[in-house]
């Protein structure tokens, strides 16, 4: 890490920054000349403060605040190293942190920690999960009191219309998106193809799958930072909320995931388009847990407006073969890339929890052998089907409430999460929609 730094002597301050319950970036700002205490040496501050509130403020009733005094949690590098800013104007460089107790133990409240203890799981019976995501986002001219498209820099103009795969949406901004592929080969993001979607301003960007789960989620939470940061240097905001636009489909955060095993082989590949019954085990994992995961899979207010019927988010329990209508879906391909897509999550998630909550909820059936229903064709919104929690407060309750979720997550993790929700649930009640909007957007 030390050598990172010494090949760049243009940067001259460190950030170092761990992600809360709520993927927001806590850390500091170091001086260079110090950066070598702080990979030698970790940093440290309050446990609590990766349990904060989406307004950063401490939660009122957590045990981690006045209760024990406020200690000091250890934080120390992840293995991913120093990297670029690109966003910022100044040479700057990020230094990944996750949270340990006094003691050296992991804190069970860091999300990292918690996808590292699913993989840990993974690892235990020899298997190695396979992920790649998918991440839709909206650059957004929030400088008046309505959100609006940006200003194409191109043409000069404002288009009001959804374009999807629309190569023109795409070259309307195409300075800002040579500039992010640029950006994603300085920090080593695996950034691979870019689509316009269906919403005002709407994009999606796949990153590479990666059979190293906690990196691809490292990727997506930087990718998030990166992209918000990038885009107010262009003059205009990025954001990942799940539905700015009352009117237009919202943004998801898709997972596609397989598994190998100790050979290199994906356990869910039996050479038909059907899979082995370890994926119909997985897949039933992941129905089983879905109505407790909901709450990371929509973990604010705005997260409810995208999960309603006929808006391209799965809302019914369910799975099915090459069907964008399912919660579940198996798309079709060579045998050999057979896989799950999970498709409930908006872009407004924590990348760490959701992918806990996926690949944990799949290991519990397939420890389970648990059995799915059968697979759904046609519409499912259409259909009768067990429905994901409407709203934020049944979500909250549904999470706390849940043997599969209390199997996944630690219980510190659970009670952390439960409480931070509630306290949002109460103060964002008091609020207008405009204000929910801009707390929201370049949070989230």
């Amino acid at each position: 890490m030390k050598n990172w730094l010494r090949k760049h002597p243009e940067v001259r301050t460190i950030r170092v920054a761990a992600a809360d319950l709520n993927a927001q970036a806590r850390g500091k700002r170091v001086p260079t000349r110090y950066a070598d205490k702080v990979v030698e040496d970790g940093t440290r501050f309050p446990l609590s403060v990766l349990n904060l509130d989406i307004w950063g403020e401490d939660i009122d009733d957590s045990p981690l605040v006045f209760e024990t005094g406020d200690a000091d949690g250890v934080l120390k590098p992840t293995e991913r190293g120093f990297m670029p800013m690109p966003w910022l104007e100044a040479p700057t460089a990020l230094l990944p942190i996750w949270m340990f107790r006094e003691d050296g133990r992991p804190y069970e409240g860091d999300p990292r920690h918690a996808l590292r203890a699913v993989v840990d799981r993974y690892k235990a019976k020899g298997l190695t999960p396979v992920v790649a995501v998918e991440l839709e986002f909206f650059l957004i001219d929030n400088s008046g009191r309505k959100l609006q498209v940006p200003v194409s820099p191109r043409s000069g103009k404002r288009r009001k219309a959804a374009e999807t795969l629309s190569i023109r949406a795409l070259d309307a901004f195409d300075t800002f998106f040579t500039d992010l592929y640029e950006a994603c080969e300085e920090m080593d993001i695996p950034a691979d193809t870019a689509i316009s979607e269906a919403g005002l301003g709407q994009f999606e960007v796949n990153l590479m799958h990666c059979d190293d789960a906690l990196r691809a989620a490292d990727d997506a939470w930087l990718f998030k930072m990166l992209v918000k940061g990038l885009a107010r240097r262009h003059g205009f905001a990025a954001s990942f909320m799940a539905k700015p636009y009352e009117d237009y489909a919202g943004s998801g955060l898709h997972t596609h995931f397989s598994v190998l095993d100790t050979e290199g082989r994906n356990i869910f590949d039996d050479g038909s388009p059907l899979g082995t019954d370890l994926l119909r085990n997985a897949v039933a994992g992941c129905l089983n847990a879905m109505a407790g995961s909901t709450l990371i899979f929509a973990p604010h207010w705005n997260s409810y407006d995208r999960l309603v019927p006929d808006a391209h988010a799965p809302t019914g329990i369910c799975w099915g073969y090459e069907n964008r209508t399912a919660a579940v879906r198996i798309p079709s391909g060579s045998p050999v890339a057979r896989r799950i897509e999970h498709r409930v999550a908006g872009g407004d998630v924590n990348p760490y929890l959701m992918l806990a909550a996926i690949l944990g909820a799949a290991l519990n059936g397939i420890e389970d052998k648990a059995e799915p229903p059968a697979p759904i064709t046609g519409n499912a919104y259409a259909l009768e089907l067990p429905q994901v929690p409407t709203t934020w407060q049944d979500a909250i309750d549904a999470f706390e409430g849940s043997p599969d979720i209390a199997r996944i997550f630690a219980p510190e993790l659970i009670r952390n999460f439960v409480l931070t929700k509630r306290q949002e649930l109460h103060y964002m009640g008091e609020l207008t929609p405009e204000e929910r909007v801009e707390i929201y957007l370049d949070t989230v």
